[in-house]
């Protein structure tokens, strides 16, 4: 049967942030994290959220029944492989969305995969897939399966497997460039086979979904979308194993902004774009580069003259979208020491923050410290103030009281740091080869860690001397990694931040309970 011409050029928008973004390194998140990047997504009006890996963890999996159980209007995804316990595994916690939980289960089909990963005959993993999609479609009707590595896969295989799954029940198949291995024509040319030569393809969406191991992630998904492909698999930043996913705001906007040679619609609310992409970052500890298309901080700047000059006269000179159309604000100064409880109130959520009073009380009192030191605040001075109120909720076992440091040109670099942990005040002053070493120095003595930093950033996140300095470290132990940020404007308290910040994340992952796959 025909479809309808609104099928026909309609595109939805899958988002797996809280799945496949992140599996980034460091990126880990909380069931509380995880809500609130989903009650963003909500605002965003993606069309699914995959929430998860529910068999992965104890806590992978109550995050998913949390955002089945609460999340209105999308879909709710889980991930699961093609094995009849993780399926079980995936309905207990999707059952909650009814009709709009999603099972997604998968296996590899290509051959260096089936050989070396799975060590399997292309028969037992077709036959596997059909197992699992029929278990699967025995919970729910809402059935995805993903050929993984389908861009490595001999070509009659993975139109095999997907006439196969097609008949099993599965409504959307995904056919993933899992390596980021391929190139626009060719992802093109695969699309367009499986149109040509699956009797049942009508019956079900192809989906699509991008790695950027070679910077090409959105241009492919683009090129399946011309070929036949309805549904696209992204992040936000593009965030993901290795290099990343396919950036749902690049892929969203280059809708929006070239629809006079890409004729398709989606439903997302681009007007949501900055405030979900700043929440990612901040519950992530991510950052966006400044030169990221769309949300970078330099995405809308213009610096040359002639430039300037250009968007003076008029704005489509040099800016091919409006900063309103992904939620940016014309005017950069937000607020000021002079500003009410409202305005602060309204700005906040403007930018896309939920908070109960508690939270608001304690955030306008930062918000007040913090504008009795600078002149201008702007919308990532807020998001700051926000990200150090929302860890100040999560229960730390490891809580900064005070730092103090002298140092000089002549003086070795001494630290005393006073910390709260697990209720009781503790105390130690160290050397150190500058004042963030004997700072760092003192807070592992205190808190006996045996992490190993991985990575120290520092920046500015506004303009100006009196601009909140922001660092983000990275930790490793064992065989955990995470990322963590700190701000304020005296930069040893915002590296200070910043490591208890990522302790805690550590000692998060060490209380959580994993069950073995």
């Amino acid at each position: 049967m025909a479809k309808k011409k609104d099928e026909q050029t309609s595109i939805r928008i899958f988002d797996t942030t809280l799945r496949d973004g992140e599996q980034s390194p460091g990126a880990s998140m909380n069931i509380e994290e995880k809500l609130r990047v989903a009650k963003q997504l909500q605002k965003l009006n993606v069309d699914v959220i995959e929430a998860g890996f529910p068999i992965a963890s104890i806590g992978d999996f109550e995050a998913v029944k949390k955002i089945a159980q609460t999340i209105k209007g999308p879909e709710i995804a889980g991930l699961c492989r093609a094995e009849l316990k993780d399926i079980d595994r995936a309905w207990e916690a999707l059952k909650y969305a009814g009709e709009k939980g999603r099972i997604h289960t998968f296996i590899a089909t290509s051959d260096i995969h089936m050989k070396y990963k799975l060590k399997m005959e292309p028969k037992k993993v077709l036959a596997a897939a059909v197992t699992a999609v029929k278990r699967a479609k025995s919970y729910t009707s809402n059935v995805e399966f993903s050929c993984e590595d389908a861009t490595r896969t001999e070509r009659t295989f993975l139109a095999e497997m997907v006439a196969a799954v097609i008949d099993a029940g599965a409504t959307t198949v995904n056919i993933p460039d899992t390596v980021g291995y391929t190139i626009p024509t060719e992802y093109f040319d695969i699309i367009s086979y499986l149109k040509q030569n699956v009797a049942n393809i009508d019956q079900a969406i192809i989906s699509v979904h991008c790695h950027n191991d070679l910077g090409l992630s959105v241009a492919n998904s683009l090129a399946a979308i011309q070929a036949g492909a309805r549904q696209v698999e992204c992040t936000i930043n593009g965030i993901g194993e290795r290099a990343g996913n396919c950036s749902l705001e690049e892929f969203v906007m280059t809708l929006r902004t070239r629809r006079d040679i890409l004729p398709y619609v989606c439903n997302v609310a681009t007007e949501q774009l900055t405030p979900a992409s700043r929440l990612v970052t901040t519950v992530t500890g991510i950052v966006v580069q400044p030169n990221k298309a769309i949300v970078g901080a330099n995405a809308f700047a213009h610096e040359a003259g002639i430039h300037q000059h250009g968007v003076l006269m008029n704005k489509t000179t040099y800016e091919i979208m409006t900063p309103e159309s992904v939620g940016l604000k014309t005017n950069a100064l937000v607020l000021g020491k002079h500003s009410g409880r409202h305005a602060f109130k309204k700005r906040l959520e403007d930018l896309g923050y939920e908070f109960d009073d508690e939270q608001l009380n304690k955030a306008f009192v930062r918000f007040k410290a913090l504008a009795d030191l600078k002149k201008e605040l702007f919308d990532e001075d807020l998001d700051a103030i926000m990200a150090d109120e929302v860890n100040t909720q999560a229960d730390e076992k490891f809580k900064l009281s005070h730092v103090t440091v002298t140092c000089g040109s002549f003086a070795v670099a001494t630290a005393t740091v006073q910390m709260d942990i697990e209720g009781n005040q503790c105390r130690t002053a160290e050397l150190g080869d500058g004042p963030v070493d004997a700072v760092l120095k003192a807070i592992k003595k205190l808190t006996k860690t045996k992490a190993k930093l991985l990575q120290y950033n520092v920046g500015s996140i506004t303009g100006g001397t009196d601009a909140l300095g922001e660092v983000t470290v990275r930790l490793e132990e064992g065989d955990r990694t995470v990322l963590a940020r700190g701000s304020s404007t005296d930069i040893i308290e915002a590296s200070a931040k910043a490591y208890i910040n990522a302790l805690n994340r550590l000692q998060s992952k060490k209380e959580r309970i994993v069950e073995h796959l």
